[in-house]
């Protein structure tokens, strides 16, 4: 029988097909990147089953639908296996929005501008670091667009977190019990200044062996107020990051081993260092790194900012109380490719695998779960981003509307604690969040003698 060579089932058989070669190029009828350099437009990429999940499910489920118990079968190779189950066993509901077809929407604007402007300049050297074609460090953007290997996605997501200079995110956490309800309720601020891989083509002065600092300090409720961690990252992903913090218990800075990056910043949290950004460790702290999957996906990627809300928060819904989850927009991703890798640099650690699911539009992960040691899923991090706009709500970044993440929901699968955090307005201690304008931010909270002062 002939086969069309671009029937319903083709793209399916792409994916299969790069999958067992272990390779990720973006695009199926051609290369992405391309496109997006010249027009931002993905269509041209990708046949017309996987632009809609209309198409994709033969109509069985149409944009503007809700994902329930009652039909999450039909979607669940789209899923991670956690929400899967939150969906299919806890009362979770996912409301599918349009895809995304003009990809800078997806990104911070000066960030595109610079993947765009240092496409093909990068490369791997002789110990595995991302540098220039001079074999300096990378300068700025995503270092591999159109990513092929599990080690070049890692390094997209690696190098610049937030993809911004430097970030300032409020965050208000609500912990929730197995039992649904809520056991606490966190304020705290996250701070990034990246010192290398900068949008701006400028080192951050008296980092030019850093590639970036990251503080994180809580300011509510009054048990934890003042407990802060400092996070100095080298350029070269084959060291550790310089790891102390200020306990208020002890009143004094001290310095932590690298195994805590594995353990929860505050009681009752499934947030872990080793975390953020599903790359919350060097990139070469970890290893066998190798492209498991391909194909779409559904990932909360637009339309998940609540600047109508109050304070930016949102309602929530599912679990056995009725708290358990925010409510989530998530759009049908035509193309995801999932990599492994497994933490080779830290034989203490709880978790021996993580599964990451990455956007081939924009190379940021949809999805996160880490296995233990004994290969059993441990824990979800399902991430939320969006343009900050909403009707006539707009939060801007100079001449752009900001993009950032805006939700994050954390669930350990084996005790059935649920992390939820979000990006909010402001918190307790009269922090806000804001992008690349943030001067100052070394010198305010990212030494040792502001972590102390942040702390008292």
């Amino acid at each position: 029988m002939h086969i069309r060579k671009y029937d319903h089932d083709y793209s399916r058989r792409f994916f299969m097909d790069q999958t067992a070669k272990g390779i990720a190029t973006a695009g199926v009828l051609g290369p992405l990147w391309p496109l997006i350099s010249h027009s931002a437009d993905i269509t041209k990429a990708y046949p017309d089953e996987l632009l809609s999940i209309d198409a994709w499910s033969k109509g069985k489920i149409k944009t503007g639908d809700f994902i329930t118990a009652d039909n999450v079968d039909l979607v669940k190779e789209l899923l991670d296996p956690v929400a899967f189950q939150q969906v299919k066993t806890m009362g979770r509901k996912i409301r599918i929005v349009p895809t995304t077809r003009d990809v800078t929407r997806m990104f911070p604007a000066e960030y595109l501008e610079a993947t765009l402007r240092n496409q093909g300049k990068a490369k791997l050297d002789a110990n595995g670091n991302i540098v220039n074609e001079d074999g300096k460090p990378w300068i700025g953007g995503n270092p591999f667009p159109d990513a092929k290997t599990g080690v070049e996605l890692a390094a997209n997501l690696t190098l610049s977190w937030g993809r911004h200079d430097n970030s300032t995110y409020a965050i208000r956490d609500w912990e929730i019990s197995p039992q649904g309800t809520q056991s606490y309720l966190y304020d705290f601020a996250w701070v990034e200044e990246n010192s290398l891989v900068r949008n701006v083509p400028k080192v951050f002065a008296g980092g030019e062996d850093k590639l970036r600092y990251q503080s994180v300090f809580f300011t509510a409720p009054s048990d934890v107020k003042g407990t802060g961690y400092l996070s100095t990252w080298y350029y070269d992903q084959r060291k550790f990051p310089d790891l102390v913090g200020y306990l208020p218990a002890f009143k004094r800075v001290r310095k932590f081993p690298t195994n805590q990056r594995f353990e929860p910043l505050v009681p009752g949290s499934n947030l872990y260092l080793s975390d953020a950004w599903a790359a919350g460790d060097p990139m070469l702290t970890w290893g066998n790194y190798k492209i498991v999957g391909r194909g779409p996906f559904l990932g909360a990627v637009s339309q998940t900012w609540y600047g109508d809300h109050p304070n930016w928060e949102r309602p929530v819904h599912g679990g056995p109380k009725g708290i358990t989850f925010f409510e989530t927009n998530m759009e049908f991703c035509p193309d995801v490719a999932v990599f492994e890798a497994e933490p080779t640099g830290y034989p203490r650690a709880p978790v021996g695998k993580k599964r990451v699911w990455i956007d081939m539009r924009n190379m940021m992960y949809v999805a996160y779960i880490t296995f233990d040691r004994r290969g059993e899923i441990y824990k979800s991090f399902e991430p939320q981003y969006s343009l900050y706009e909403k009707g006539d709500k707009k939060k801007m970044d100079g001449k752009n509307i900001d993009w950032s993440w805006t939700a994050v929901m954390s669930h350990n699968i084996q005790d059935g604690r649920m992390t939820r955090f979000l990006q909010v307005k402001n918190i307790a201690g009269g922090f806000n969040s804001g992008y690349n304008n943030n001067d100052g931010l070394y010198e305010k909270f990212l030494t040792e003698q502001a972590l102390q002062r942040l702390g008292t």
